[in-house]
C-alpha cells in the first residue's frame, strides 16, 4: 500500500556537519554530499541530532539548510530538521527551509519543557497548518523526554502536510500501532531496528551509519522491498556491530564523526558539550572498523 510520504521511502542519511576551528567546513560538507548522491541515498538530513544542531546558531543553522538544498540541486530530496520546543522558532525554521527549497521537515517532539499531548499535538497541527512541506514528525523520547504517544499521531495522520514519522521509540508495538492505524509513511530512527520495523511495514531510514556505508544499508532495504529476507538478514547481521557502536559506545555524534575521521572523510571535531571519544572508545571503534573493513 502506498504511504502518504511515500516520496521519502528509501534510506535518509542524518548528515554531520563537518567542522573546522569551530566554524562549518563548506568544502568538506560539499564533499559529503557528492558522496551521498553517489551512493544513491534518496534523502539528505541536515541539522538533525547529527548534526549538532542544538548547538550551531541560528544562522549557521539557516545556512546549512541554504547550502545542502543547494549543493543537492534536485538530485537527492532534503528534509532538514528544524525543530524546536518553541512552537514559534520552530515554524520560523521550517518556512525559512521551504523558502530555501527543501522538500520535508523534520520535526522533533518539542524538548525539555514536556508539553501535554494535547500541546505536541497542537505544536505539530500548527507546522502543519502554516507551513506547505510535508512534515515528518521525529519521536525520540530518550532525548526528549516526552514520548508522542500512538494515538496522538493517529489524530494528526488526519492532517495534510503530516507525512511521515521518524520512530526512535524503540518500541515495535507503538510502531505496529501507528502503521495499522494510519498511512503515514513510517521510517526507522534507530539503524539496527531497521529490518525489525520494516518487517512490520515501515518504508525505511533515517541512518547514522549511513554516512559511512550508505551502499550498504540500501542493499538491506533493497532486501526487504524484494521480500529476500534471508538477504535482508545478512545484511543486518553484517551492519550490526557498526550501528550498535555508533549509538552505543557515545552519544550520537560523537562516534560516527569519530569513525569518518578515522576514514579520512572528517576533521573529526565537535562543538562544546560534546567531547571526542576516550581512547579506550577510539580503540574499539577503530576495531570495529578494521572488522567490517574499512580500515
Amino acid at each position: 500500500m502506498t504511504t502518504k510520504g511515500e516520496a521519502f521511502a528509501g534510506l535518509s542519511v542524518a548528515l554531520t556537519t563537518p567542522l573546522k576551528n569551530g566554524e562549518v567546513d563548506y568544502d568538506l560538507f560539499g564533499e559529503q554530499i557528492e558522496f551521498q548522491v553517489a551512493a544513491g541515498t534518496n534523502c539528505l538530513c541536515p541539522v538533525g541530532t547529527t548534526g549538532e544542531s542544538p548547538t550551531l546558531s541560528h544562522d549557521e543553522h539557516e545556512r546549512v539548510i541554504a547550502f545542502v538544498v543547494e549543493k543537492a540541486a534536485g538530485r537527492v530530496k532534503v528534509m532538514p530538521g528544524t525543530g524546536s520546543n518553541s512552537t514559534s522558532e520552530a515554524l520560523r525554521l521550517t518556512k525559512f527551509a521551504e523558502s530555501a527549497g527543501a522538500d520535508a521537515a523534520l520535526q522533533v517532539a518539542p524538548y525539555y519543557n514536556k508539553p501535554t499531548q494535547r500541546g505536541l499535538y497542537e505544536h505539530f497541527k500548527r507546522l502543519a497548518e502554516e507551513t506547505n512541506l510535508p512534515q515528518c514528525i521525529y519521536n525520540i523520547p530518550g532525548r526528549t523526554a516526552k514520548n508522542i504517544e500512538p494515538e496522538t499521531i493517529v489524530r494528526l495522520a488526519e492532517l495534510d502536510n503530516i507525512a511521515l514519522v521518524k520512530e526512535a521509540t524503540g518500541s515495535l508495538d507503538q510502531a505496529s500501532q501507528i502503521i495499522a492505524a494510519t498511512n503515514l509513511t513510517v521510517l526507522s530512527g534507530d539503524d539496527s531496528l531497521t529490518l525489525p520495523l520494516m518487517s512490520v511495514g515501515a518504508r525505511g531510514v533515517v541512518s547514522v551509519v549511513g554516512n559511512l556505508v550508505p551502499g550498504d544499508m540500501l542493499q538491506l532495504l533493497s532486501a526487504v522491498e524484494a521480500g529476500d529476507f534471508v538477504k535482508a538478514r545478512e545484511c543486518h547481521f553484517k551492519l550490526f556491530a557498526l550501528c550498535r557502536d555508533m549509538l552505543g559506545l557515545a552519544t550520537n555524534p560523537i562516534p560516527v564523526k569519530a569513525a569518518m575521521q578515522l576514514v579520512g572523510r572528517d576533521s573529526g571535531e565537535l562543538l562544546l558539550p560534546m567531547t571526542p571519544l576516550e581512547e579506550s572508545e577510539l580503540n574499539l571503534l577503530r576495531q570495529t572498523l578494521v572488522g567490517y573493513g574499512l580500515l
